[in-house]
């Protein structure tokens, strides 16, 4: 949805088995872990935010992200998401309205109890705009997962989250 609402096409995609990720892509994408962190420690550093298209809709909160690093600006993740904002306390609300911080960043920093769980792994062809984000001059194979963020129980939010090429 948040890709149809910005009048972006979906980049050709089909599920993988985690097995067929090959390296690095499967070192940072086949864990249940923050991937955000995950990301940081690969890459030496900070991840920062870059909101590439936001809207709200019922009670949910959907935005498309770039994450780059820090010192640098290299992207380093793509991302689509959708949270239901009645699961988090107002402050935590304010702080990822603001699109400033990663989700991940501020779920760790504020204790947020919850569960990542993979739902799927992606290989994909890039379309125009993420080669345009991801300073590609030729369309190349990329890979990616679909998550779904559980808090006690409850499915509150779900993201998709596309590598750039990794060389290292």
């Amino acid at each position: 949805m948040v890709y149809r609402r910005a009048g972006i096409d979906l980049p050709a995609f089909e599920v993988v088995a985690p097995d067929d990720i090959p390296l690095p892509y499967r070192a940072l994408l086949v864990h249940d872990s923050d991937m955000t962190l995950t990301l940081e420690r690969h890459f030496g550093g900070r991840v920062v935010l870059r909101p590439l298209s936001t809207f709200s809709l019922g009670g949910s909160y959907f935005r498309r992200v770039l994450l780059v690093q820090e010192y640098a600006g290299q992207p380093v993740e793509m991302g689509a998401i959708r949270m239901e904002l009645d699961a988090f306390d107002a402050p935590l609300r304010r702080q990822i309205l603001d699109n400033e911080i990663p989700l991940g960043s501020i779920l760790r920093d504020r204790r947020f109890e919850y569960a990542s769980r993979v739902k799927a792994f992606l290989q994909l062809m890039p379309n125009p705009e993420m080669m345009g984000v991801f300073w590609m001059r030729e369309p190349r194979v990329l890979y990616g997962r679909r998550t779904e963020i559980v808090r006690r129980g409850r499915k509150i939010g779900d993201i998709v989250e596309v590598l750039p090429l990794v060389i290292r």
